[in-house]
């Protein structure tokens, strides 16, 4: 009889939900049909499964129970090994191209790489299956300061420093580290299964990028961009080195509020203005004192001097300025304008002159008298005790300052004037802004625009020179005996510059290069066209690949990457170097906290990935949405890991119920089935019509997400499909025909739609999930080429909305009679009669799918009827409702042992009874209600009516099952 062959266990009453099997679903433990086709099925040789493994990479599921995390690096080495990551010229159509932000070559894996690693490859992965010419262009950031700090401390831990080995032997011993250690980001890199094109890596001091740094420099000189100045910029003291603003980080820190007298000339004891400052030891480097214009209290010393304590009577002007902020502090503000980035704007605005105190050790210069050579922080202690002593200090109070500091070394940055070089940005940014404006360049989310358009349009010109050895050398030479800041050469080569040196200056003239290095950021911003080529604009892969589609980085990094990239390349090249940039938040902890040393939140990309996997980790960080952060879990984690073993798991099921390739008329049969046509469609049966359909709409839904960049509604779809309808019902559907009678051919078009629907989940996934799903992939019979290149599903094809309607119908169906069997608590393996209760159309498919109805609800084969009218026994039968003109009434007798029933209802209605009874008495009680917080009356109130509403459900369940027991 055909419910012998039924599977025992409580796969499809988990208590974890009546829609999510149970993880046991695929257990060998489950498999009882000794006269099933798929019994015998599985004792043929599984020729294919021989074939998955015969190179030593692939297992398949059939042999191995889960997925094995350790063959992640043996797939990604076949990959590359048959060079499925270089991009293919002979597909002829537009190309998609990456280039890889590169990271810092002393770098090691953080969430942040495996977050633009996972997005870009999702970008690649899809694009290179759609059939367009792929390539993602890979490579590392020589990263300027942090590369010399890392050898300058390995050169210390030999008792060895900078200076004394001088430069030339310095730079080498960069070289060697690099060569050594260089590549551990991008083995790292690999792990995460980055498809990049590894032949063309490159790195930004390579000999061709090196030359591009070179001509983009001559190129801007030439046309007035570049000039050399002194101005305000971040000082590093330890690193003696100027500092971009992402190199600063701000910190909120507890300080101190001093409050200083300063005395106005020519006044009496009683006239002096009380400054308030953070930073005392700056005074001597004051210029002004400033006041607003509109304040009372000061406004008779406008115009007049004040002395400026402990410089032996220095004088400076008190003048006015709308921009004073009358309510800090005293409303009296100290310009120093060498030492204070808001004080250099207003001097300069204001003409007044700039005075520079420290040295570029952060020690106190000769201007500060007494306390030169100082350090500053020791330099206010003893300026302080000073003050005290010659009464002109007020009080000083606690304050929380808003301190910079290194990312590198954490110590505080200095504002310091400094001569170094710079680049003329307002030019360069107009036309990157009216980019934008046009459509030229798109950004992903899209309201970085307007942060993008503000950055531009009050851009400050950019400090181009570092005070390193480890970089980029700055292309200007000086003449020997002459003054650097007037005479100087810039050239491409040292050839080149004394050739113009001694035409110029006679044949005897001498040149030394310029010591600085560039801004690391300089070089990257030719990243997209350095990495092609240019400036030879003639080589083919500039020609191909130039300008490139995609940029796609953190939105932390929209200014000072993203937009001079996009200023160069259009400077360059007279392009926009890509047409979208798509821009990832930060991964956070699970507080949504950022992740750091000091929490102690810091989760490490390789250690999870040891534990999940890396399909896991990359399925976890894609389900994000552009431009906003990430909250990582392990919660989250361990449930991607869970659907990855569910996808394995899946994979196993259809494999062990496909015949052997040796049974050649079989496969012929299975393979000869076609899905494109809606005749195809109306041939199938209700169940393999309806999980088509959903494919063949998931399949469109996903690809427009895809093309769009919503990649995580791209997750997130998929992964609803493919364990809500394909795992869950269709999976459990099929087990009708592939277990039960019907014979082959029956067999064979459950078997077909497997394949086929479980293929395509593995294509749309593999993007996500590159590893598991070329495992599964390779496992499949008849592969003709790697999943990495196969050709992603077609959209359009057909689908049957009436199909899909009418399975929801039966789906719906099963639903209420699982939840009335779960109500009743029937045992999982009990065979129940039911009435169907349907019009004649619904009634017409829903019989025709009675043997699915009977596994999936656990009911009597024997004992299903279908009727238009509501069955005699209808008041000793649950009544279950599906829908409108569908319901179902299962007799009591069927489900429970009434009796038994009617004294466990009993014994819990008396209990029951006796709770609300004790709930009522106490707010009945004017004391209790009165007396006990308002919250707590709440609480109890809320009880008794749940108690109540309890009481009359089980006692109308009674009521029935003894009506059921006289009936009886």
């Amino acid at each position: 009889m055909i419910l012998q062959t039924t599977f025992p266990g409580h796969s499809l009453w988990s208590s974890c939900s009546a829609n999510r099997l149970h993880p046991f679903l695929f257990s060998k433990r489950r498999r009882r049909s000794s006269l099933s086709y798929w019994h015998f099925n599985r004792l043929r040789p599984r020729l294919f499964a021989v074939a998955a493994s015969e190179n030593g990479v692939f297992t398949s599921p059939e042999i191995a129970k889960t997925f094995d995390f350790t063959s992640e690096e043996g797939i990604y080495n076949w990959w590359e090994s048959q060079g499925y990551f270089r991009p293919n010229l002979d597909r002829g159509s537009d190309p998609f191209v990456i280039s890889m932000p590169p990271p810092n070559v002393t770098g090691s894996l953080h969430m942040g790489h495996a977050m633009f690693v996972t997005l870009e490859d999702i970008m690649v992965r899809y694009h290179r299956m759609k059939g367009r010419p792929t390539l993602w262009l890979p490579g590392t950031d020589h990263a300027g300061i942090a590369t010399q700090l890392v050898v300058e401390k390995m050169l210390a831990s030999e008792g060895i420093k900078r200076v004394e080995l001088g430069r030339d032997e310095f730079v080498n011993r960069v070289w060697e580290w690099k060569e050594k250690y260089g590549g551990t980001i991008t083995n790292q890199i690999k792990r995460l299964g980055a498809s990049c094109d590894w032949n063309r890596e490159h790195f930004t001091l390579d000999e061709q990028l090196s030359r591009a740094v070179v001509e983009a420099f001559v190129r801007l000189h030439e046309k007035g961009l570049i000039y050399q100045g002194s101005y305000m910029v971040n000082w590093s003291p330890s690193l003696q080195t100027a500092v971009s603003d992402l190199e600063v980080e701000y910190h909120e820190e507890s300080g101190t509020l001093y409050y200083i007298k300063y005395r106005v000339a020519g006044g009496s004891k009683s006239d002096y203005l009380t400054i308030a400052t953070t930073r005392p030891e700056t005074l001597f480097g004051d210029v002004a004192i400033a006041v607003h214009p509109e304040d009372d209290r000061y406004s008779k010393y406008i115009n007049r001097m004040a002395i400026v304590p402990l410089t032996y009577g220095r004088h400076v002007p008190i003048i006015s300025d709308k921009h004073v902020d009358k309510d800090f502090g005293t409303g009296v503000l100290k310009i120093s304008p060498g030492h204070d980035h808001n004080d250099y704007n207003l001097a300069r605005k204001l003409g007044l002159p700039i005075l520079n105190v420290m040295n570029k050790d952060a020690t106190l210069n000769k201007v500060a008298g007494l306390y030169c050579g100082l350090d500053r922080f020791e330099a206010r202690k003893k300026l302080w005790a000073d003050l005290e002593e010659t009464g002109l200090a007020v009080k000083k109070e606690p304050h929380t300052l808003r301190v910079p500091r290194s990312q590198r070394g954490g110590e505080v940055i200095e504002p310091l004037v400094s001569k170094q070089w710079f680049v003329t940005m307002e030019p360069l940014a107009e036309k990157a802004l009216r980019a934008v404006e046009k459509g030229d360049l798109k950004i992903i989310p899209e309201r970085f625009e307007k942060i993008y358009n503000h950055w531009l349009s009050n851009i400050k010109d950019w400090c181009i020179s570092r005070q390193l050895w480890w970089g980029h050398r700055i292309p200007v030479w000086y003449i020997v005996g002459k003054d650097c800041e007037e005479e100087y050469i810039v050239a491409r080569s040292e050839d080149e510059a004394l050739r113009k040196a001694q035409k110029k200056y006679g044949r005897d003239t001498k040149i030394y290069q310029d010591p600085d290095v560039l801004d690391t950021w300089f070089s990257s911003a030719l990243w997209p066209f350095s990495t092609l080529g240019w400036p030879d604009e003639s080589i083919k892969d500039f020609k191909r690949f130039y300008p490139t589609t995609m940029l796609e980085t953190g939105h932390d990094i929209l200014f000072f990457w993203v937009a001079r990239m996009v200023m160069m390349g259009i400077e360059f090249t007279g392009t926009v170097p890509f047409k979208y940039v798509y821009l990832h938040g930060l991964i956070r902890d699970s507080q949504g906290r950022k992740m750091s040393k000091t929490l102690g939140n810091v989760i490490d990309p390789l250690d999870t990935i040891k534990e999940y996997g890396t399909d896991a980790l990359r399925f976890t960080i894609a389900l994000g949405t552009a431009g906003q952060d990430l909250n990582l879990s392990t919660e989250r984690l361990t449930s991607n890991k869970a659907f990855t073993n569910k996808l394995w798991n899946a994979g196993k099921f259809v494999l062990q119920n496909l015949p052997s390739q040796i049974d050649a008329s079989t496969w012929e049969n299975i393979l000869s089935y076609k899905f494109d046509k809606v005749e195809l469609l109306d041939k199938l049966p209700l169940p393999e019509c309806w999980v088509i359909s959903k494919l063949h709409l998931l399949i469109d839904t996903v690809t427009a997400s895809y093309d769009k960049f919503f990649f995580g509604d791209v997750g997130r779809e998929t992964y609803e499909f493919f364990w809500g309808d394909f795992a869950d019902w269709y999976i459990e559907a099929s087990k009708a025909r592939l277990y039960h009678s019907g014979g082959d051919s029956v067999a064979s078009v459950t078997q077909a739609v497997l394949l086929y629907v479980f293929e395509n989940i593995l294509k749309l996934l593999h993007p996500f999930m590159p590893f598991v799903t070329e495992e599964l992939w390779q496992a499949l019979p008849y592969r003709k080429e790697a999943l990495i290149i196969s050709p992603w599903p077609l959209t359009s094809l057909p689908r049957k909305s009436n199909s899909i309607k009418k399975f929801e119908n039966l789906q719906a169906l099963t639903r209420a009679i699982r939840n009335a069997r779960a109500e009743y608590s029937v045992e999982p393996v009990k065979r129940i009669s039911a009435s169907v209760v349907a019009n004649e159309e619904v009634t017409e498919y829903i019989v025709k799918e009675k043997e699915v109805l009977a596994l999936l609800s656990r009911l009597d084969l024997q004992n299903i009827h279908f009727t238009d009218s509501p069955p005699g026994n209808a008041d000793q039968s649950v009544h279950v409702v599906a829908g409108e003109g569908l319901e179902a009434y299962l007799p009591l007798a069927d489900m429970i042992d009434v009796t038994a029933e009617i004294q466990r209802l009993s014994k819990r209605l008396s209990k029951m009874q006796t709770e609300y009874d004790g709930l009522k008495a106490r707010l009945s009680s004017p004391k209790f209600v009165e007396k006990a917080p308002e919250d707590i009356v709440r609480g109890v109130q809320e009880k008794a009516a749940e108690t109540e509403e309890k009481i009359t459900l089980t006692k109308n369940r009674l009521a029935l099952l003894k009506s059921t027991v006289v009936v009886t």
